[in-house]
């Protein structure tokens, strides 16, 4: 893989130019965010039914270790580089199995289906599921926050992808979560924008692909200004912007220099709840289903985010360009207005259908 990306001239995807190199090392990861990030949270929590594990009516692998792809996920491949001998979040619904586990090297929140708010809904749960917002809740509630850590942020299709077209309020959710961990002491941030959803075989076969791909631009202009804002605000805060929008056009472009076959169609028919066929090999293609990247994809996610994090980033504070983010005081007042709704979502958590 390290070839490839010598091959194609992969730059460091961060939405400004760099500033300064770093050698970055990190106690623990946190991660927060949606069914790109999720190491198995649904499925302890729908006792190995979402993401279906095998096609059906046969043996055959399909979704992999709980995880919405073919196999290892970025978070994966990324916590087994970032520090050695690496970093291996423990899924948020392992500890709640067993309270007495003490996290060594930081907690996934991640879940899919979870928007950027407080709460989402999703298939296979009796109540709603921790949003990114609500995630951080959870995580300021339940355990300190670690300044030597790092804390990932990647959340919106799952708005977008649900009709939601207030953009303003999407960031705002993102920024607020930041604020919140910025407020109880985290330093340390790796936060990603979106491909273009209109683009992904589920975008195409809606129908909706220009409003789509709209919603994903303004998403991503208006993250890169908030986090401007952030960077200004908080100068003290390291945060590691990565550009999933420009990895995917480029790998767009050039598939073949990236090992893909197809960059267009999914490998698998049927979805996440439901597989009656599976192409032969995965990693040929970008998407593995309409809206999961495959494992290969995740892989290049992990290197651009370790480039970001690794290479030559802290990307030079802008000035903002449009919104304000949030500070951690105003997101602090978001989080006790919902503590009750918070609350509400670690009971949900374990209960499913």
């Amino acid at each position: 893989m390290k070839k490839e990306l010598v091959a194609t001239g992969f730059a460091v995807f961060c939405f400004t130019l760099p500033q300064k190199a770093i050698a970055a090392k990190f106690d623990a990861l946190y991660v927060f965010g949606d069914s790109l990030s999720d190491t198995g949270n649904t499925f302890a929590a729908t006792q190995g039914q979402i993401p279906v594990p095998t096609v059906n009516n046969s043996d055959r692998p399909a979704y992999i270790s709980g995880r919405f792809s073919n196999g290892p996920i970025w978070v994966d491949y990324f916590g087994s580089q970032i520090n050695q001998p690496g970093l291996t979040p423990t899924p948020f619904v392992a500890l709640l199995a067993n309270p007495n586990t003490i996290p060594q090297d930081g907690v996934n929140f991640a879940l899919g289906g979870a928007q950027t708010g407080i709460v989402s809904s999703f298939p296979g749960f009796q109540d709603n599921i921790p949003g990114v917002l609500g995630q951080v809740g959870l995580l300021r509630q339940n355990l300190p926050v670690d300044p030597n850590a790092l804390y990932s942020v990647f959340g919106g299709a799952n708005d977008y992808f649900n009709g939601n077209t207030n953009v303003n309020q999407v960031v705002q959710n993102l920024t607020n979560s930041i604020g919140s961990l910025a407020q109880g002491g985290a330093k340390n941030f790796l936060v990603f924008n979106l491909p273009n959803l209109g683009d992904s075989p589920f975008g195409k076969r809606s129908g909706f692909t220009d409003q789509l791909n709209q919603l994903t631009q303004a998403h991503n202009q208006q993250l890169a200004s908030a986090i401007s804002s952030l960077r200004i605000s908080n100068p003290d805060l390291n945060i590691y912007s990565v550009d999933i929008n420009s990895l995917f056009n480029t790998v767009r472009a050039t598939p073949a220099k990236f090992g893909f076959k197809d960059v267009t169609n999914p490998c698998v028919t049927g979805n996440f709840q439901q597989v009656t066929n599976i192409c032969d090999n995965p990693d040929d293609f970008l998407f593995f289903d309409s809206v999961h990247p495959s494992s290969r994809t995740h892989n290049l996610i992990a290197k651009a985010a370790l480039a970001a994090v690794n290479g030559k980033t802290i990307p030079e504070p802008s000035a903002a360009l449009g919104i304000l983010a949030l500070g951690a005081l105003g997101a602090a007042k978001v989080l006790k207005r919902k503590s009750t709704s918070i609350n509400r979502v670690v009971e949900a958590a374990s209960k499913i259908r």
